[in-house]
Parts: structure tokens; sequence; C-alpha cells
């Protein structure tokens, strides 16, 4: 597996090196797609063909195939502003690779293709059979049939993981309990909800970053190694190194299940999700903020919600930033400067009382007119950039 992997990172950063050296040549105009598929037919008919590269033939070659399909999106969608240039694959970060099953065989010359020749049947029990690759064995037992064509293996810490795709569509959720709900979410109180009710942080995050930050004092004098002066990690520094990614893994796991339950349990029983743009980067420069709001996830938090409205037919609508929730009244609309210290608002005007965190997720609530005014203002620059 780890073999496999090395061989995937190989050719990800071979096409990565050799698609940005083509940009360098002035003269040729290709798209990025013509450039890979090029770079592609390089690396099949003489790369593998030298002496020194004789062990890319003894991994499947969808590994590679795969690779050039990872490299082209990951370049698309640098193009369209989605994410950041990508960078060469890491051994430590990058463990993974795809496989999948070649194109249909046909029977006879000019007769359909046989259901299920593309795809892989995977029986209920614990071994997958994976393409190119072989028969494996899987900790966790499947209970039922399925089919697939791509499998994807990636490794987090010192265990591995295989994900398929299959094909089905999802049933939207029709009626909801709630038409809409305001959400504030905060460091002291994760979500506050403008029902009254609140959703706290699990306390098994908060136990098993005080583990992490143990171990790590504990070892802070241990040798790790140098690769700039030829020092070798020790195996205690190699065991060191996969407790820590296993402690790393855990927590990430515990935010990821937290996340995904709560994000599920508000999507089906509210229809109108109202959240505010939190300026993310500018809390995390916030030395003060910066670990609590890493650590919650409060991005992954509205990304979830958002790819979840074609799951349970809900509707997101996020309020922009400059929206002075915390600020408002949320009785008689009065605003008046507060400072982050102040946990409980009271209005200047109407001596209306309430806890900061509901008084803003009741503003979101409200923002109807304030995100109409929104919506026209973007109507209103499109129509003028297009006239322009």
């Amino acid at each position: 597996m780890r073999g496999m992997a090395g061989f995937r990172r190989f050719v990800y950063n071979f096409g990565l090196e050799m698609l940005k050296a083509s940009w360098s040549f002035e003269g040729i105009k290709a798209s990025d797609s013509v450039r890979l598929n090029e770079i592609k037919k390089v690396f099949t008919n003489h790369v593998m063909t030298l002496p020194e590269y004789a062990w890319t033939r003894n991994y499947s070659s969808t590994i590679y195939q795969s690779a050039f399909q990872d490299l082209g999106e990951a370049i698309a969608r640098w193009r369209q502003g989605l994410a950041e240039f990508p960078v060469l694959a890491a051994k430590k970060s990058c463990d993974k690779f795809t496989v999948y099953k070649a194109s249909a065989v046909y029977p006879k010359k000019g007769e359909p293709a046989l259901p299920f020749t593309n795809r892989v049947v995977i029986e209920p029990g614990r071994k997958i059979n994976l393409p190119g690759v072989g028969e494996v064995r899987s900790k966790e037992k499947v209970d039922f049939y399925y089919s697939s064509q791509t499998f994807t293996v990636t490794r987090t810490a010192d265990k591995w993981f295989v994900s398929s795709n299959i094909d089905a569509e999802r049933v939207p959720t029709i009626f909801h309990k709630v038409e809409k709900v305001g959400i504030d979410l905060g460091v002291k109180t994760f979500a506050t909800f403008s029902d009254s009710s609140t959703i706290s942080a699990p306390d098994s995050l908060k136990k098993a970053k005080t583990k992490l930050s143990k171990e790590q004092w504990r070892n802070r004098n241990k040798e790790f190694g140098n690769k700039i002066l030829g020092v070798r990690a020790s195996k205690n520094a190699k065991k060191f190194f996969n407790s820590i990614a296993r402690k790393h893994a855990h927590i990430a796991n515990i935010r990821r299940d937290f996340l995904q339950k709560i994000t599920t349990e508000i999507s089906k029983k509210y229809y109108k999700i109202r959240v505010e743009d939190l300026n993310v980067s500018g809390m995390v420069a916030n030395h003060k903020l910066a670990e609590a709001v890493s650590s919650l996830g409060l991005y992954e938090f509205r990304r979830m919600l958002d790819y979840k409205q074609s799951h349970y037919g809900t509707k997101l609508e996020v309020v922009d930033r400059w929206y002075p929730s915390s600020k408002t009244c949320s009785l008689c609309g009065h605003v008046q400067d507060m400072k982050l210290s102040d946990r409980v608002f009271n209005c200047g005007a109407c001596n209306f009382s309430c806890d900061r965190d509901l008084n803003a997720a009741i503003n979101l609530e409200k923002a109807d007119n304030h995100l109409a005014k929104t919506k026209q203002k973007k109507s209103i620059k499109k129509s003028k950039k297009k006239a322009g």
C-alpha cells in the first residue's frame, strides 16, 4: 500500500513539474487538459521504459491514470478560484491512491456490454477485491451487496481506509418541524439558536487535546532526526510520531463526528437556516481566539450545512458579516456599541436584557429585510457589469 501511494505521489509530482515547465515555453497555445494528456504520453512511452524507473511497472496502470486525473481537477479548481495552486505531494500527508476497474468488456463485436463488467461487486463480509491490487481484508464488515468502479485508499496515522462510490439517489426531507431559525456561532457556546436552545462542544474533544499536549510536552527533548545533518530518527522517535499521529486523527474524528451529527439534526428539524458569514481567518489571527476557533471547525459547520441542502431539502441563508446582529436589540431594533467581553445585551432604549448570543441569533432569524437588500445590491452590480 505504501509503495502504491509512493507511485501515485511520484506521478503527481512529475505531472505538476512538467506542467509548470510547459507554461514557460512561449508560442505554445494549449489548454491544461491537452498539456496533461501529452505529459501522460511522455510518462507512459518514455519514463516508464527507462531502467531506473522499471519499478513503476510493478503497479497498476490505473494508479497513475487517476493521479493525472487528480492533478487535472486540482488545476481546474485553481483556475476557477476555488482553491490554491496545487503543491507537491508529500510523503507525510499524501499517502493515498485510486484504483478502478477498466472499461467494459464486450462479449462480441458490435454487441452491448454485459452489466457490471466494468464494476466490482462487493459481497457482504470483510473481504474487498480492489482492482489491480487483489483481495484485502477489512476490519469493518460490509452488511450488504453493492457494486462500484472506483476505489480510493488513504492512510490516516497508521490506519488504511478505502472509500468507493455507490450510484444512489437521496430522497430529500419534505416536512420540517420549524420553518426558520437563526444560529449564532461562538467560542464559549458552540451554537446558540433563536429558539433559546444551545449546543456545546463535546467534552471528549477537550480531553483528547489535553492528552496530546501532555505527550508532546513529555517528549519535548527527544531526538527526532535531521535530514540536512544526516541524523536518523530513532525507533522511539518513530513510535512517538505514530502515537502523535493517532491522537491527531482521534481529535479530527471527534470533531467530524460532532459536526456531522449536529448538522444532520439541524437539517432535519429546520427549513430555513440563517448563519452569519464569519471572518474565520481574521478570528484565527487573534492569538487569544485562534486555538478555540480552529478547534471547533466553524467553517466546516457551515460547509456541511451547505452541501446537506440537497440531502434534506433545507435552505441555507448566509447573512453578511457587517450585519450588526450582536449590537441590535431584538425587541425594539435599537443599535448600540458592545465590547466582546459583554456577554449580556442591555438595551439602552427599552431596557431589554438578554444573553448576547441569543440576541444575535434572534436578529439573524429576523434578517429578512437585510437579506432582501443584499440580494438587490448584488443584482444591481451584476447588471452594471453586463452593461459596462
